[in-house]
């Protein structure tokens, strides 16, 4: 049984079809992981870019108190205006115990409300308060100033492609994320 990914177990078996159906791989980069000094993988870079990005972020809102994971839960509250626990986990990419416990802090500080919905009784709907709206405002220079000095080492004309490369990435492993979201919180 192999432990790649059966895409590139086709690519590597079958170079005809997968030229098709699967992106091919370099011979530089089919060589095993094991063999690369532990800077030159992705999860690793990955890890370390995200590191650096909260510090910064945390440098840049210190004033706030605000974690990255709050902000991103405040901000996907502002694009929905209303959600239930679910669809806000999904939408920032937590899983259920760590949402539950992001929105108990953020609703102590009286940045978001709950409320029973509707339409079943059963079901808590998040929503923003005037505090967490003037929050988000107070905070928007300095969450797009620690975005920008995330990517600042590219040049302005490969910033676009890293953000789209990422994008493609987060979508296309998104259901993998999905098994285990530990929050930076």
């Amino acid at each position: 049984m192999s432990l790649l990914p059966p895409s590139l177990v086709e690519a590597h078996t079958k170079p005809q079809r997968a030229a098709r159906t699967a992106p091919t791989i370099s011979q530089a980069w089919q060589q095993s992981w094991k063999g690369r000094p532990l800077q030159t993988r992705p999860g690793f870079l990955i890890r370390r870019l995200h590191q650096i990005h909260v510090a910064l972020f945390t440098r840049e809102c210190a004033s706030e108190g605000l974690t990255p994971v709050q902000y991103s839960v405040l901000t996907a509250l502002d694009h929905l205006v209303t959600a239930d626990q679910a669809t806000l986990a999904r939408s920032v990419g937590l899983d259920r115990t760590s949402i539950t416990d992001v929105i108990a802090r953020l609703e102590r500080r009286d940045l978001l409300v709950r409320t029973t919905s509707p339409r079943d009784g059963r079901l808590k709907l998040a929503s923003l308060t005037p505090a967490g709206q003037a929050l988000l405002a107070r905070v928007d220079q300095a969450a797009q100033r620690a975005h920008d000095l995330t990517i600042s080492a590219l040049p302005a004309g490969r910033q676009r492609q890293f953000l789209d490369d990422l994008m493609q990435l987060v979508e296309a492993h998104g259901d993998a994320a999905a098994l285990q979201s530990p929050t930076a919180d």
